[in-house]
């Protein structure tokens, strides 16, 4: 602050120092602040009082020097003189410095109050000063905050506001008289909607970065796939190395151990890198604001609505680009799983289990119902076992990281159903083609190669070992026996392509395969094959035969391989097919059809027989007929029936023998005979001793030949010449034991010892009918 002005109330003392002054400017020094106190009152006599009464004090003294020493004095009183003039000159001087002291002194004072108020306005200006700067500290903290925002450093700005408020706002706020505080008021009011600002841009950068992870969800979801198939590998290495580890599937407590030394970060290697930083800045920024439920709850919501984005509305599982559509959607959903599980790692404040599990059930419930709407347009079974692939590759991925694959384990049931229902129809069409296309003749190999081809496909054993073997040669059975067995083969590995160590369920392949493998066999082998049992060419009937002996067989085989292939939690216990029975069954069928064509053909030749039982001459041959019959039974057993089993070719023989004994039988016993005189009786006679003949030359004749008993006695009652005999009971037991107790007195009833004559036979006859006589 100045320093005050002097206030001069002595006069005497300041004439002194006037007086004393040693220079000019001294003197004026020392006048100034005395006049200017003069103009100030009216108080300039005074002064001009002191300075007479200084004069008259000096003169006193100059007198009184002047007494004491005139010489001195007189020299004095010459230089007061000189002094007195120079002071008369100096009062004129002042009275006129006076007067101009006195207008200076009004312009002086005006100058002081002009001073006094530059002071005023100085003291405001610094005022002021001081307040911009600190208005300018408090602006640049401000602009700090918001470069911080421009320069994504959200947390800082975040902290600088918060400063802002500790040191700077808060206690000018507080002092309401404080310079700043309108200004400090004012930015106050504006931090909300900076915090906003920070928390806006916080989210942009935070949905700019879900963005892009939804974009890389796809790429991640593949890499991850990618290491799933390069565990597999290593796991498939070490069981080929040890076969005990062949107990324990991926994602095992024992396969993990082993593949602890090829640790693999799905989220930050080579291909991709998945940064948190934007989220854990977003959950910072919005935990410092307090705004932690509400980001919470939009964080959920965006990834709510990713997920949808991310579901397809279908897909196309039969184009060539069916399979890339579907692993699409599996990456898909692999990635979006596996960045929701690494947060949840990450930050559990932020996403829970629940959460989590909830997008992860609701993604495998969409998936599977896009997918399921999609499986009725695919008829092709191999494109179902890509779609199990990618699905049991999903599986095993993303339970590693910890997820409930039930949902998807279940829907492999649907998946092996839908499979199971197109194998059975694929084959079923296969075996029925091959039943319809068959020649129904015994199957011709021309090499060992194609012999080898075929015991390595077929249920077949042969008797000779493979180098005693003649080629060309004939199989018993026809050519759709491999064929059908090859489908069978087939038809259980393609099964089985559907079983590995993901698939939750092998018990239910074992038993769709089961009764899928027994329903084929039956509706499109067996059944064909009976159908074509109304066939009238024997040939083929006796092909079935054979064809469905070998297929019992095959059965039997099927029915142990069964029980090799199925898995160790299925039921133990045999394994039984329908089919096996079914077989056994229309064999008979078969073999019944074959009695009826062969017993068909014997009634059609014994039918042409034509017997004249009243023969005028005695017959010397067999009759045609019979030699007819004797060599289709020859030619049968030699050709078409060749290749039967012993047993049933000496059943058929055994039923067609006692057939056509029968047959023959019935011939003279016919209504329409009514005598037989012995030329007939010699005719029958020749040709059963013909056929006895025959079948005397068949091997095992003993027990073929007892069909022939009761003819040959018949026979042979009817050529005796005592018939009485027949009637005593102990000769007819010996004799006649087989013959018939109402046929032998039928025939012995015909029986005439009459044999007509040619030439009157004739008239006779006509004589007869006309009395009446038979």
């Amino acid at each position: 602050m100045p320093r005050k002005p002097q206030t001069w109330d002595d006069y005497d003392s300041a004439v002194d120092q006037i007086i004393l002054a040693p220079s000019d400017s001294d003197f004026l020094d020392q006048l100034i602040p005395v006049l200017k106190d003069a103009t100030a009152s009216a108080r300039t006599a005074t002064l001009i009082q002191s300075l007479s009464q200084y004069a008259d004090d000096r003169e006193a003294d100059i007198e009184r020097i002047g007494l004491t020493k005139h010489e001195e004095f007189l020299g004095s009183v010459n230089q007061l003189q000189l002094v007195r003039e120079g002071t008369v000159s100096l009062t004129s001087e002042i009275l006129d410095l006076n007067q101009s002291i006195q207008a200076s002194t009004e312009k002086l004072a005006e100058q002081k109050q002009g001073l006094v108020d530059t002071r005023s306005v100085r003291q405001n200006i610094t005022d002021v000063s001081d307040a911009l700067k600190e208005s300018l500290k408090i602006l640049h903290v401000v602009n700090n905050a918001h470069d911080l925002i421009r320069k994504k450093k959200y947390y800082g700005a975040l902290k600088s506001l918060e400063d802002l408020q500790n040191e700077y706002l808060v206690p000018i706020i507080q002092n309401k008289y404080a310079t700043q505080y309108r200004l400090a008021d004012l930015i106050q009011r504006s931090i909300p909607a900076s915090q906003k600002t920070i928390s806006e841009a916080v989210m942009t950068d935070l949905n700019t970065w879900l963005y892009r992870i939804r974009e890389t969800s796809q790429f991640l979801g593949e890499v991850a796939f990618f290491h799933t198939e390069q565990r597999r590998d290593r796991q498939k290495k070490r069981v080929e190395e040890d076969e005990y580890l062949s107990h324990f599937r991926l994602n095992s407590a024992i396969e993990l151990v082993f593949d602890e030394n090829s640790e693999y970060d799905v989220l930050d290697n080579d291909e991709v890198r998945v940064d948190f930083t934007p989220l854990y800045e977003a959950m910072h920024i919005h935990d410092a604001l307090g705004q932690s439920d509400k980001f919470r709850a939009d964080y959920a919501a965006t990834r709510r609505q990713q997920k949808e984005l991310l579901m397809p509305n279908s897909v196309n599982l039969q184009s060539d680009e069916g399979d890339s559509s579907l692993s699409a959607l599996l990456e898909g959903i692999a990635g979006f799983a596996i960045i929701e599980k690494a947060t949840m790692q990450r930050a559990p404040q932020l996403r829970s289990t629940v959460d989590v599990d909830e997008l992860w059930d609701s993604m495998c419930q969409t998936a599977i119902r896009v997918v399921s709407r999609s499986l009725g347009e695919v008829a092709n079974a191999e494109i179902l076992l890509k779609i199990k692939s990618f699905i049991a590759l999903f599986i095993q991925t993303m339970e590693g990281w910890g997820y409930s694959i039930s949902m998807l384990n279940n829907f492999q049931l649907t998946l092996f159903h839908k499979y199971a229902e197109l194998l059975k129809r694929r084959f079923s069409e296969d075996f029925q083609e091959i039943v319809s296309t068959d020649d129904y003749m015994p199957m011709a190999i021309n090499t060992l190669e194609e012999y080898e081809k075929v015991l390595n496909v077929s249920w077949f054993a042969q008797e000779k070992p493979p180098e005693e073997l003649t080629f060309p040669c004939v199989l018993p059975f026809s050519q759709m026996y491999p064929l059908c067995c090859i489908d069978i083969r087939n038809f259980l590995n393609q099964f089985y392509f559907f079983s590995d160590d993901q698939f939750q369920h092998p018990n239910v392949i074992d038993e769709t395969l089961r009764k899928s493998l027994d329903e084929l066999l039956v509706e499109k082998v067996c059944q064909s094959l009976v159908e074509r049992l109304n066939s009238q060419y024997l040939g083929q009937i006796v092909q079935i035969l054979i064809n469905l002996e070998h297929f019992e067989i095959a059965c039997q085989e099927l029915e142990q391989l069964l029980i090799r292939a199925r898995s160790s939690t299925s039921a133990g216990g045999p394994v039984t097919l329908k089919a096996t029975e079914e077989f056994k069954l229309h064999k008979k069928t078969a073999e019944k059809r074959i009695f009826e064509l062969v017993n068909s053909k014997i009634d059609d030749l014994v039918d042409t027989s034509d017997y004249e039982w009243m023969a005028t001459t005695k017959p010397t041959k067999p009759s045609n007929y019979m030699q007819t019959l004797t060599q289709y039974l020859q030619n049968i057993m030699n050709s078409t029936l060749l290749g039967l089993p012993r047993e049933i070719k000496e059943l058929i023989y055994f039923d067609a023998l006692s057939h056509a004994a029968n047959k023959i039988l019935a011939l003279p016993l016919s209504s329409d005979v009514k005598k037989i005189n012995p030329n007939g009786v010699t005719a029958i006679a020749i040709d059963v001793q013909f056929l006895t003949e025959f079948v005397g030359s068949l091997e095992n004749s003993f027990m073929l030949s007892q069909n022939l008993d009761e003819l040959q006695q018949t026979v042979a009652l009817m050529q005796s010449d005592n018939q009485d005999e027949y009637f005593d009971i102990s000769t007819r037991n010996k004799k006649y034991g087989r013959v018939d107790n109402m046929n032998g007195p039928i025939l012995l009833e015909k029986l005439t010892q009459t044999v007509d004559n040619p030439r009157t036979a004739a008239p006779l006859a006509n004589f007869g009918s006309r009395f009446g006589l038979r």
